[in-house]
């Protein structure tokens, strides 16, 4: 790594500790802020947690609530860059006076709305944010997905929001930047909140089977494997084959099942015969053979057997953590950075250790621009957009939204399947029109779209002239298809030296699994999301949607933003060679630091916690109504006890500690289930809210865009016009740099921008587009 010319001050929350975690992995001067017994993970898993969240900062003790610390942190804070501040909306121990520091003010549901003082676990804003609504067996209770996703979805998103404060100041002052957590899951689901948008419909929990494409969980002999039919013709053929020639095919190769829709509307049958051929592979072996065929699959493996994982392994993703006590390995960063190095060891810490920055704290001579700072952070920058359904399209709609130029390459020869697949395309008419999509529309907006035959010399051509006018190239192909067109990344220089490039293939673009085929569930199986979401280690339900799109969209966006950083520091740009699977890992939270550290190997436990008592979801009035209920600490109890009816509990020494609470688990959530079940789950989370317990209503697609006060307030779904869908509300962006984010321009019809991209951009004269169109070249 190279020394951090850029300093950030952490006043960490659960809500901005990843951010803190992901800056040092860019290399950046992370100093956190502790209070006097240290910040609280040093006393989580035998200070495993605070190892896996804050190695690699440097650490000073403030006591904020004196005058004296208050004065040392603004001292700390005038000579740093960015600020992370997860402190309570109104609680800001400091205010950042200078208007090139970056503050990034992270919090639960914002700093403005009716409910931002409302308390806030990753349980509840998981809850409110629509998460736990899509995770779960249908009919039976919402299930948490584990390692706080919630707090991590948070994390990146400031971290992407720090990114772009940097850039923001290069214009003038900054503005206090404000990301909400609540918003940030709600921009996370996939088409949990689409469904309703556009096609009026709340889609029930999934339990092992994925709401749209044809994937779930299976048995092995030996553990679960992820995977299904595909995604693709090629896919079902060669699964297909793969069954006739092992004499396990049964009827699948009647004529019928070779039209897509059948399968998927009758998917159970195929997934019955499926599940038979797999009865007698170990997940390991069916995994590996499958993903010779180019068929995704992948074992579902816990977080312990993620450290034998050879791809990780060869790509050196894991880092080890050094303290007092010892070498610990611990999970690496979701990509190598800069220019392709690797964080090896990260130090822990001790309490203070860093205090004498205090004393060598001076404002830095740093002078703001004095130009306007109203254009968006992005804008200026060109970004040649060659991804495709989620996980490239949702990080370039984050750079396009923050107001980059994204060019989307279609072609007919490679069609997006969220425009042309009739169980992706979301809509309230015909399947069959790729410009009324509802995911499509929703994830690219803000873009432009050229269609080009890249099959074709010309093609090819054309392409690389747009290259040369780009300063970013963002594509999630498999890990051979850009050098196989001829724009590896040595072309790429060649044609653009301070190109920034970044690949999103599933597994990178080396190591021995680097040819592996990966879909979003595949990532969840193979980095132990996916084995620790369910009741117990006999009852995985899993995580079937697109959470591991999200994830790799955010860290790929991150990268964006770290490379044009750098390249503004340095000149040079750079291949980040982001694998998914490294991505969707590095937010596994302390899962694996516990495995190495304690010798703990973390298990699914439904909607507990291992600190936390009471600490789940409880049925309420109405059909499939719940309320999300997180006890952080005896305070809570006293007041949640209260609230129950139950005063007494408060002195019962069988509940005055949550480890007492656990022993009486039961007879406490009997309790709290009674009271609830004859609430609305909005009253059940005022009445606690007015008390100060962290409590949210489990909210579905239709609850966050009809009933969420709070978002209402915020105007979290943006209103935007499309010429041939009409008007329809946009999930809104949870970085806000001042203002929230706006639909400048809808989702482009198929090709609808091709002329004035390669007039304006490649200077392509009226003559030579014709002459294109009609080759063909602009299919």
């Amino acid at each position: 790594m190279v020394e951090s010319a850029i300093r950030v001050v952490e006043l960490s929350s659960p809500f901005t500790r990843f951010a803190g975690r992901i800056l040092v992995g860019l290399g950046y001067d992370v100093v956190l802020v502790e209070p006097a017994d240290g910040d609280p993970s040093r006393h989580e898993f035998g200070g495993q947690a605070y190892a896996h969240w804050h190695a690699g900062k440097k650490s000073v003790v403030l006591d904020l609530g004196a005058e004296a610390g208050r004065r040392d942190l603004a001292r700390l804070v005038d000579a740093s860059d960015i600020v992370l501040d997860g402190s309570a909306p109104g609680a800001e121990p400091v205010a950042v006076q200078n208007g090139s520091t970056v503050h990034v003010r992270v919090t639960p549901f914002g700093i403005d709305g009716p409910r931002r003082d409302w308390a806030a676990t990753d349980l509840t804003v998981a809850a409110l944010g629509g998460m736990l609504a899509q995770v779960g067996d249908p009919g039976g209770p919402p299930l948490l997905l584990p390692e706080g996703q919630a707090e991590q979805l948070a994390g990146v998103n400031a971290a992407i929001a720090a990114l772009l404060g940097l850039r923001a100041r290069r214009r003038g002052p900054v503005p206090t930047i404000d990301v909400s957590a609540q918003e940030c899951v709600a921009a996370s689901l996939e088409a949990g909140t689409l469904a309703y948008l556009h096609e009026d419909r709340v889609p029930p929990r999934p339990g092992r089977v994925h709401p749209l494409v044809p994937h779930g969980l299976f048995r092995a002999a030996d553990g679960l494997l992820g995977g299904g039919l595909g995604g693709s013709p090629r896919m079902w053929d060669a699964l297909l084959a793969w069954l006739v020639d092992e004499g396990a095919a049964d009827d699948l190769t009647d004529p019928r099942w070779s039209d897509p829709v059948e399968r998927k509307e009758h998917q159970d049958h195929i997934f019955e015969v499926v599940q038979r051929f797999l009865d007698k592979w170990t997940k390991e072996e069916f995994a590996v053979a499958a993903q010779a065929r180019k068929l995704p699959w992948s074992a579902v493996d816990r977080p312990d057997e993620l450290l034998v994982n050879p791809q990780l392994n060869d790509r050196d993703f894991f880092v080890d953590v050094v303290s007092r006590d010892g070498v610990t390995r611990d999970l690496g960063f979701g990509f190598a950075f800069p220019e392709g190095a690797r964080v090896r060891d990260l130090a822990v810490a001790d309490l203070g250790e860093h205090q004498a920055l205090l004393d060598r704290s001076t404002v830095r001579d740093r002078p703001v621009p004095e130009g306007d700072s109203a254009p968006l952070p992005l804008d200026g920058i060109r970004v040649l957009d060659l991804t495709w359904v989620l996980a490239g399209p949702y990080c370039t709609r984050i750079l396009a939204d923050h107001g980059a130029d994204v060019v989307k390459v279609e072609s007919l020869g490679r069609p997006d399947p969220t425009r042309f697949a009739p169980f992706m395309h979301l809509s309230r008419g015909p399947h069959d029109d790729p410009d009324t999509s509802g995911y499509f529309n929703d994830v690219n907006r803000n873009k432009r779209s050229i269609t080009l035959d890249t099959r074709s010399p010309a093609g090819l051509e054309v392409l690389a002239d747009l290259i040369v006018r780009s300063d970013v190239v963002v594509e999630n192909f498999s890990s051979s298809v850009m050098e196989k067109m001829g724009f590896g990344y040595e072309r790429l220089r060649e044609l653009r030296p301070d190109i920034v490039y970044v690949s999103m293939s599933g597994m990178g673009h080396t190591g021995p699994r680097s040819g592996w085929v990966s879909y979003a569930d595949i990532v969840s199986a193979a980095t132990g999301l996916t084995a620790l979401t369910g009741w117990s280690a006999d009852r995985v339900v899993g995580v079937i949607y697109g959470h591991g799109d999200i994830v790799a969209g955010l860290q790929a966006a991150t990268a964006v933003l770290a490379a044009l950083e750098h390249r503004d520091r340095t000149g040079r740009g750079q291949h980040v060679d982001l694998s998914q699977l490294e991505a969707m890992a590095s937010h596994m939270g302390t899962s694996v630091v516990q495995a190495t550290g304690t010798g703990r190997f973390p298990a699914p436990i439904g909607n507990s916690h291992p600190t936390m008592s009471p600490h789940g979801v409880f049925r309420c009035l109405g059909a499939d109504r719940w309320c999300a209920i997180a006890v952080r600490d005896d305070a809570d109890w006293r007041r949640l006890s209260g609230a129950l009816g139950r005063p007494e509990w408060a002195e019962d020494n069988r509940f005055r500690t949550a480890a007492g609470r656990r022993e009486h688990e039961a007879e406490i959530a009997d309790t709290i289930a009674a009271w609830t079940a004859s609430l609305p789950a909005e009253t059940v989370a005022e009445i606690l809210q007015s008390v100060g317990v962290p409590a949210g209503t489990v909210q579905n697609g239709r609850d966050l865009v009809e009933s969420d006060p709070h978002l209402r307030a915020r105007g979290y779904y943006v209103p935007g016009d499309h010429p041939k869908a009409g008007r329809f509300l946009h999930e809104g962006a949870p970085v806000r740099v001042g203002a929230a984010v706006t639909v400048r321009r809808a989702a482009p019809l198929l090709g609808a921008d091709t002329d004035d991209v390669l007039r304006d951009v490649a200077g392509y004269p009226p003559e030579s587009i014709a002459r294109l169109r009609a080759d063909g070249v602009l299919t």
